[in-house]
C-alpha cells in the first residue's frame, strides 16, 4: 500500500496567506501598543513580531516560505532530467537561488553589505541609496532577468505569468520599497509613522510575492507531473539492524 499526500495549491497558497496576514496584523499591533505603553516587557514582545526586525516569527516564516520555493524547485528540476531540451540550468538556478535567499533571510547577510557599498561610493547622504546594498541587488536582478528572459518565453503561459506578478510582488517590496524606505529613514530617522508603514507594506509584498510564487509552481508541478513519489531505499532488514531490541531479530 502506497502512502499518499494530496496538495491542493489553491489551499496551500489560502492557508500560507493567512499566516503572513496574521503575522501583518500582530506586527501592526505590536509596533502600536510599544508606542502607546512605554513598556519594555511589551517592546520586546513586539518586536518578536515586527516584520521589519531579524531572528523572529516574521523572519522565521518568509525564511520557510523561501526555502519551500527552493524545494518546489530542487523538485522540478530532478523531474525536469527526464525531458529532452528541458532548461534544467535554469530550474536549478533558480532553486539555487531560493535556498540562497532563504538563508539571507535567516541571518540577514545582504544587510551587511550596506557599510561596504556605502565605503565604496563614499560621501555621507545616499538618499533613496540609503540602504547601499540595493546597488548591487539592482545590478544582480538585471543579470539575472536577461539569464531567464528566453527560459520565461517558454514557459506556459499561465506559469509565466503568474512567474512574473510573483516577481513584481517580491522585487517591488525588497528593492522597491527598499529605495523609498531609504529615503525616508535617512530624512526623518526609522521611528516615524511612515517609515514603519512602509516596511510593513515592503515585507508584506515579499511575502504575498513569494506565496504567489509557490502556488505557480504547484500549479506547474501538478499539470505537468500529476503524481510525485518520494522512494527511500533502505531496506526494512538494514533498518532492524540499526534499532535494537527489534522484536523480529
Amino acid at each position: 500500500m502506497m502512502n499518499q499526500i494530496s496538495l491542493r495549491p489553491s489551499l496551500v497558497a489560502r492557508s500560507l496567506g493567512l499566516v503572513a496576514l496574521a503575522l501583518v496584523l500582530a506586527s501592526t499591533a505590536g509596533r502600536l501598543a510599544a508606542h502607546l505603553i512605554p513598556n519594555p516587557y511589551v517592546r520586546r514582545a513586539a518586536v518578536m513580531f515586527d516584520v521589519d526586525s531579524e531572528g523572529n516569527f516574521p523572519a522565521a516564516f518568509s525564511a520557510l516560505l523561501l526555502l519551500s520555493a527552493a524545494f518546489l524547485l530542487a523538485t522540478i528540476t530532478i523531474l525536469e532530467r527526464r525531458r529532452a531540451g528541458s532548461p534544467v540550468l535554469h530550474w536549478a538556478t533558480l532553486s539555487t537561488g531560493f535556498f540562497l535567499m532563504a538563508f539571507d533571510e535567516a541571518f540577514g547577510f545582504h544587510e551587511r553589505l550596506t557599510a561596504v557599498v556605502r565605503d565604496w561610493l563614499g560621501g555621507e547622504h545616499f538618499g533613496i541609496f540609503n540602504f547601499a546594498w540595493v546597488v548591487p541587488g539592482i545590478a544582480l536582478v538585471v543579470v539575472l532577468g536577461l539569464f531567464f528572459a528566453r527560459f520565461l518565453a517558454c514557459l506556459p503561459v499561465t506559469t509565466r505569468t503568474s512567474f512574473l506578478i510573483a516577481a513584481m510582488f517580491y522585487l517591488g517590496g525588497a528593492i522597491g520599497l527598499e529605495l523609498v524606505g531609504g529615503l525616508s529613514f535617512e530624512l526623518h530617522g526609522p521611528s516615524t509613522f511612515t517609515y514603519n508603514l512602509i516596511t510593513t507594506i515592503e515585507e508584506s509584498m515579499e511575502m504575498t510575492g513569494v506565496i504567489i510564487f509557490i502556488w505557480a509552481l504547484t500549479v506547474y508541478m501538478a499539470a505537468n507531473y500529476r503524481d510525485v513519489s518520494f522512494r527511500f531505499e533502505e531496506s526494512v532488514g538494514e533498518f532492524r539492524d540499526q534499532v535494537p531490541g527489534d522484536p523480529s531479530r
